[in-house]
C-alpha cells in the first residue's frame, strides 16, 4: 500500500475533544505539522473524521 502525507492546516481551538485525540493519534501536534501515514481504513477513518482542519497528499 502507498502512503499518504498528512498535514494540519486549522488550528485545534474550538475542535471536540475526540477530534483533538484524532489529530493527536495521526502525530500532529502544531499548524504546519506533517507527519507520514500509511493509507489503510484505519488511517482514512481518522482522516474524514478531522478532514476540515487537515491536508491530504500521496506521498
Amino acid at each position: 500500500m502507498a502512503d499518504i502525507k498528512v498535514t494540519l492546516k486549522k488550528s485545534l481551538i474550538g475542535s471536540k475533544k475526540d477530534q483533538i485525540a484524532t489529530v493527536y493519534s495521526l502525530g500532529l501536534h502544531k499548524i504546519g505539522d506533517s507527519a507520514i501515514q500509511p493509507d489503510n481504513p484505519q488511517t482514512r477513518g481518522k482522516v474524514n473524521k478531522v478532514g476540515h482542519l487537515l491536508c491530504v497528499e500521496e506521498a
